[in-house]
């Protein structure tokens, strides 16, 4: 009080003995300076002056006391205020580093992230596929979720510290190299797009692999069939038994190879089919390429070979039919009728047990309707049977009725009786399972579409649902009636709302893994996918902390500026008016409008320096907090670094530096160990051992120096 009080009193200069308890000796400028006293200049800017008592030349007691008095309370009013200084900027270091902590964190997860979902390496079994896919929905489920909330606490933490930084007349902060806000959204965004990469080349490679197994399997049984049928062939016709036969042995070896040539032809479309699967698997990268490859090279040099060797044995044959005239025309008819039927029992048999990819009902009806069609020319194939069992017991008959000695076996075809009976009892037997077979897929189809439509109706409820409250939070951001707080009570029912309406994404998200286990890749039901949901329901969550958080903000400038109710709502309707794309933002061409319709007289040189003000990152915009801010920042009540100048030059007897002791003595312990660790050296005229430059010190908070 005494301070404020006397204020105005003139400046005068006193000089006391630096021992004043002691002798208490006070002289006036005229009177000479004894050698044993240090002189006490008084400076105006400073504190002060001392009571007009003590102006007297020939101090009382009394006049000592009151000095004395005064210089304590001088002292103890720049102790407090370098206390608040240094408090503030205390906490503001700390908020600092515990950004820098959690940006480092959450930079580290990214970049150890996004190689593992850049990893692109395909698995070689439908097993370690499926696990990859397990993997990453534990991710999705389990690890992601934390990372967003953190990096939705860091961007509130950011805006928070420089809100506290502007109330204070501190610098900006700027993060380390690499940790910026827009740093962190670039990696996340980054991560985001190897995520959605990871996800479709997963579920790509799923599909590769299910048509791989199946061409690999399908090959298999081909290749098989052919092998089994093409066994030996090559020795039979390698045979000279035509050189020492008789007539009809030559006929019945040439009828014979007529039949082999047209069991060749019927297996001539197989062995394409096999050099197309193997032509397939290799566009596919299938793992076992090599010895696919290798089998499909013996089949079609084999095939090549039976080519020519059938050629040359026919010529041979046709060389000597000259010579032979006995031909049995009922074993010609038997091979010629019966290899053509065996060929199709065994396409049957393929068929039947051919594996089948279907994703839809009408894809498995197809099937359905094809097996239908089959089973309809059962009869008649029954009667081709039939008529070629005739044949033989025809030839049978005409052995025994006329006593002929030859075997009763067909010299003309490989095809037995009981061959032809087997295949037929087998294709009988794959029939009915090939109905079990398909009346399952049948049900399983019609799960998967009412797995599709279970999906497609939350979906179609929860995607609008979520348009909407991004709306109403939008609408809310730019509403000028009303306080703050209750804009902030609204604002916070929008976020319980939103919380509560979690349980429907946790149990779409339940739907959404039945239909990827059912291997489910389309919905014609809804145009909403569950990675559309994932991330609307992200950008709401981060949306509506965001908007809380600007009008936290926004109530902290006002309790620290005493902005009323009345000049905010004012500050926002200015706001609105000039904000043309209605997004929060003005460009800098609006908000010169809105400075040049408040009055404000702008130059070029001018509007630069107000830019650099509220546009410190050169953006290329204006959000409402830094229009509020630099309209209260010319009426804010805010410490200068002028001021902590004066007051450290207080505590330090008007010296230009300040020493330790002088600091511990005056100081709080933790304070003055913070002032001593953090100021430099005093380097300056008449500095002593251990000096510090309380003013270099003092500039550096206010950023207007490095130390």
């Amino acid at each position: 009080m005494l301070l404020r009080a006397r204020s105005s009193i003139p400046a005068c200069r006193v000089s006391l003995c630096e021992n004043c308890n002691r002798c208490g000796t006070v002289r006036s400028v005229e009177q000479p300076r004894p050698p044993s006293c240090a002189s006490v200049t008084w400076n105006p800017q400073h504190a002060a002056p001392p009571p007009p008592m003590l102006m007297s030349c020939m101090p009382t007691p009394v006049d000592r006391a009151v000095l004395f008095t005064y210089c304590v309370l001088q002292a103890e009013t720049a102790a407090n205020r370098i206390c608040k200084v240094l408090a503030v900027n205390q906490e503001n270091e700390r908020l600092m580093e515990e950004y820098e902590r959690l940006a480092s964190e959450l930079l580290e997860w990214i970049r150890r992230t996004i190689p593992w979902l850049e990893n692109r390496t395909p698995e070689k079994t439908m097993q370690a596929m499926q696990k990859k896919l397990e993997d990453f929905r534990d991710y999705r489920r389990k690890h992601k979720p934390p990372k967003v909330q953190e990096k939705c606490q860091l961007e509130i933490n950011f805006n928070t510290l420089q809100t506290k930084l502007r109330i204070s007349n501190r610098p900006a902060f700027m993060p380390s190299e690499g940790k910026m806000v827009s740093d962190i959204a670039g990696a996340w965004q980054r991560l985001e797009q190897a995520e959605k990469g990871y996800e479709e080349w997963l579920l790509n490679e799923i599909r590769r692999l299910e048509r791989v197994e199946h061409l690999a399997e399908k090959f298999r049984q081909k290749a098989s069939t052919h092998e089994t049928w093409a066994y030996g062939k090559e020795q039979i016709l390698l045979q000279k038994d035509y050189e020492s036969a008789s007539l009809t042995e030559v006929r019945a070896l040439l009828r014979k190879h007529e039949a082999f040539e047209s069991d060749l032809a019927a297996h001539q479309d197989r062995v394409e089919q096999i050099a197309a699967i193997a032509q397939e698997l290799n566009e596919l990268d299938y793992h076992d390429a090599v010895n696919v490859n290798d089998r499909c090279q013996k089949i079609c040099d084999q095939w090549d070979r039976l080519g020519t060797l059938t050629q040359k044995r026919r010529e041979a044959l046709e060389r000597t039919e000259k010579l032979l005239e006995t031909i049995d025309q009922l074993h010609l008819e038997f091979a010629k009728r019966a290899a053509p039927f065996h060929n199709w029992m065994e396409g049957a048999m393929e068929d039947l047990q051919d594996m089948f990819i279907v994703h839809s009902i009408e894809e498995i009806q197809s099937l359905i309707t094809a097996h239908e069609q089959f089973k309809a020319t059962l009869p008649e194939a029954d009667g081709e049977r039939q008529s070629i069992l005739a044949i033989q017991n025809e030839v049978e008959k005409v052995i025994q009725s006329y006593s002929i000695r030859i075997s009763s076996s067909n010299p003309y075809s490989t095809v037995t009786m009981d061959e032809l009976r087997a295949k037929w009892d087998k294709v009988k037997q794959l029939v009915p399972i090939r109905d079990q077979s398909l009346q399952e897929e049948l049900a399983r189809q019609h799960a998967n579409e009412r797995l599709r439509r279970q999906f497609a109706a939350q979906a179609n409820a929860i995607g609008p649902w979520i348009q909407t409250k991004m709306e109403e939070i939008a609408r809310s951001s730019i509403q000028i009636s009303g306080a703050l707080e209750d804009q902030m009570n609204q604002l916070k029912q929008y976020e319980h709302n939103i919380i509560n309406y979690k349980n429907n994404i946790d149990k779409l998200e339940g739907d959404h893994q039945l239909i990827q286990e059912a291997l489910v890749f389309d919905n014609k039901h809804t145009n909403y996918t569950m990675e559309h949901i994932r991330v609307g329901w992200e950008l709401l969550l981060t949306t509506i902390a965001r908007t809380i958080n600007e009008v936290e903000t926004q109530i902290l400038t006002r309790d620290a500026k005493g902005i009323t109710q009345e000049q905010m709502n004012e500050f926002r309707a200015s706001f609105n008016h000039f904000d043309r794309r209605k997004n929060g933002l003005m460009d800098h061409e609006d908000f010169r409008a809105c400075l040049i319709s408040m009055g404000y007289d702008l130059g070029e040189a001018e509007f630069a320096r107000i830019m650099t003000l509220v546009d410190p990152n050169g953006q290329g915009t204006v959000t409402f907090q830094s229009f509020i801010d630099f309209m209260t920042r010319e009426t804010a009540d805010t410490d200068t670094a002028e001021q902590v100048i004066a007051s450290f030059r207080i505590l330090a007897s008007d010296k230009p530096y300040i020493l330790a002791e002088e600091l511990r003595r005056e100081l709080p312990p933790d304070q003055a160990q913070y002032c001593i660790r953090r100021m430099p050296a005093y380097t300056g005229p008449g500095g002593v051992p251990g000096a510090l430059d309380y003013a270099a010190f003092s500039s550096a908070l206010y950023g207007e120096s490095d130390l």
